[in-house]
């Protein structure tokens, strides 16, 4: 079964990681790095996020679409990568995402596998 884990950080781990050292951030790098290599046969893809500050959204509907710089809802939490992911089943998703060293939150949705029509 193929999910996608989004992982999100909120203001308290953003303000967490930027008060950490240049070695304690590291070492904090170095074990999601080291999660991803533990996963890595069931790792299909994924990256990190460039800052929601980058983003472009479009919004799509009545009229002429309108295109804004940022992320499309402005809030406490953020998504800041992802990981594509091929697993026996949910269980097995979530106990991968349970070791995650990490953000705070993972969201596990399932890959639509049904063609787009």
């Amino acid at each position: 079964m193929k999910y996608v884990l989004l992982f999100v950080d909120d203001e308290k781990f953003s303000r967490e990681l930027q008060a950490m050292g240049p070695a304690e951030r590291a070492r904090a790098y170095e074990r999601a790095n080291q999660w991803f290599a533990t996963h890595a046969d069931r790792i299909t893809g994924g990256q990190k996020l460039r800052d929601p500050e980058t983003a472009t959204t479009v919004r799509l509907g009545d009229g002429e679409p309108v295109v804004v710089d940022g992320p499309f809802v402005e809030g406490k939490e953020i998504v800041s990568g992802y990981a594509e992911i091929d697993v026996a089943d949910l269980d097995e998703a979530l106990r991968m995402v349970r070791t995650w060293p990490g953000c705070p939150v993972v969201e596990i949705r399932p890959v639509e596998t049904e063609p787009l029509k």
